[in-house]
């Protein structure tokens, strides 16, 4: 909590003693940049003030700069070493910025000052779990009970460790424990809400969502994510209501007119998806994904030079979706661009070594760019990763043909009619490459029969 001493009249420090007290009134009204100037302010007129660094350091937290939190609240221990409560705001800010270790430190060196300073308990819930070690964040839960049977705070961080888990029932359990405790929590309605959703209790779900928008109607993250929801839901005409409220709140928001574009583009509406698209990308040329399906809609629309202009340009993004990478490289092979579609499925196999498509469809783009003896090699690893797919041992056996390894053409389409007896395109390709080796045959004789010819006559 921000600390607001009370000072003496006519004391030596009066000055900052003023500048302190209004920080104080500055930080309670949100203006923390402000609040920051009269401490530094304070800070310069008696620096001997301790409890102005930690004011100092709440002040960054609210403004989400951890970092200059993380040197104000070390600089409030060098005056008040045996203080949990900096260090305890100090692990904190340590497990913000991802130092785990030195995090779980911190935390150690409060309790040993104060083993009955339950928050430092609490808040190591988060620490553990971020780092993936549940049971010890559910031990930590336990020893905090000890201390405080009845603390809202870890039982809504013990329930943010279950979510983490997948264990919603759980979650959900420790959230309506939370809010029991604390009917007022802000995010509690919404958190059950996700519990809800994950669980597919979609009445529920809606239900949550419902009870945090009614308190906060303007909260645009939960407005987006139950926009989300509805759509998820296949309640289309809600969704679409929903994520035109948060462009009524902020035109600005990239994602709402994304997903608008994604509603008009799947209800093949393309004249209404692409300004969406286009605006998303104009609000904010970092966002992944509008480019792609913009990619998508030029493409129906037959404008080529546009879809590779703007697939290319969407190739800058770290792109983590494999769907998308492997959509993206066929639309590449659609285009003809094949050095463009092979990096997508490189990036893909990346992700996913251990997915065969990728791996087939670099073998296609090969392929498709003349490189069939290369192609070989990634068909071949597609098979090894799915000795099932049909579309992979079809292409071993075109490499094969075109190559001239006849025997082993005909060898993975019997493979593949062996499942599929009735395949009528694999029989006909069949049957072409039996004709196209007998015609090979008959070349090859042919050049014999001149070749000895010329020989046997000195020609």
């Amino acid at each position: 909590m921000f600390e607001n001493d009370d000072f003496e009249s006519g004391s030596e420090w009066e000055p900052s003693e003023k500048m302190a007290l209004k920080a104080y009134d500055l930080y309670e009204q949100g203006r923390m940049c402000e609040a920051l100037e009269q401490l530094d302010l304070a800070i310069e007129a008696n620096p001997e003030n301790t409890s102005l660094y930690f004011n100092k350091a709440l002040a960054f937290d609210a403004l989400e700069r951890f970092d200059e939190a993380i040197e104000c609240y070390n600089a409030a221990l060098e005056a008040r070493p045996d203080d949990p409560e900096i260090y305890n705001s100090l692990a904190v800010d340590y497990t913000r910025t991802g130092l785990y270790d030195l995090a779980i430190t911190t935390f150690a060196t409060a309790i040993e000052i104060d083993p009955a300073f339950e928050p430092a308990y609490c808040n190591q819930i988060i620490t553990y779990a971020e780092m993936g070690n549940f049971d010890k964040a559910e031990e930590v839960f336990y020893l905090a009970q000890q201390i405080n049977p009845d603390c809202p705070l870890c039982f809504y961080n013990i329930g943010n460790a279950m979510f983490c888990q997948g264990e919603m029932k759980r979650a959900i359990w420790c959230w309506k424990k939370t809010q029991s405790l604390e009917p007022e929590h802000p995010q509690i309605n919404y958190r059950i809400a996700q519990a809800y959703w994950g669980l597919g209790e979609k009445d529920n779900a809606n239900e949550y969502f419902l009870r945090h928008l009614r308190q906060d109607a303007g909260d645009m993250d939960v407005l987006f994510d139950y926009a989300l929801f509805l759509l998820q839901s296949g309640n289309i005409s809600s969704a679409t209501e929903k994520f035109n409220r948060i462009l009524e709140l902020d035109p600005d928001f990239a994602l709402a007119h994304h997903y608008l574009g994604e509603i008009h583009l799947n209800a093949g509406n393309i004249s209404l998806a692409i300004p969406m698209f286009e605006k998303a990308m104009k609000i904010d040329d970092n966002f992944a994904g509008p480019g792609f399906r913009l990619g998508q809609c030029y493409l129906k629309q037959g404008k080529t030079a546009e879809a590779a202009e703007i697939l290319k340009e969407e190739m800058r993004h770290t792109i983590e979706d494999i769907d998308v990478l492997v959509s993206m490289g066929t639309m590449f092979l659609e285009l003809k661009e094949y050095d463009f579609a092979s990096n997508c499925f490189l990036k893909a196999t990346d992700l996913e070594p251990k997915n065969y498509l990728p791996f087939y469809y670099i073998g296609f783009s090969m392929y498709s760019s003349g490189e069939a003896a290369d192609a070989l090699h990634f068909f071949s690893y597609a098979i090894d990763l799915n000795g099932k797919h049909i579309e992979s041992l079809k292409m071993l056996a075109v490499c094969h043909a075109s190559l001239t390894h006849f025997s082993q053409a005909i060898g993975y389409l019997d493979e593949i009619l062996a499942v599929e007896p009735a395949n009528a395109e694999v029989v006909k390709l069949r049957r072409q490459i039996r004709l196209n080796e007998v015609k090979c045959q008959i070349r090859s004789f042919c050049s014999d029969v001149v070749y000895r010819a010329k020989h046997l006559f000195g020609r």
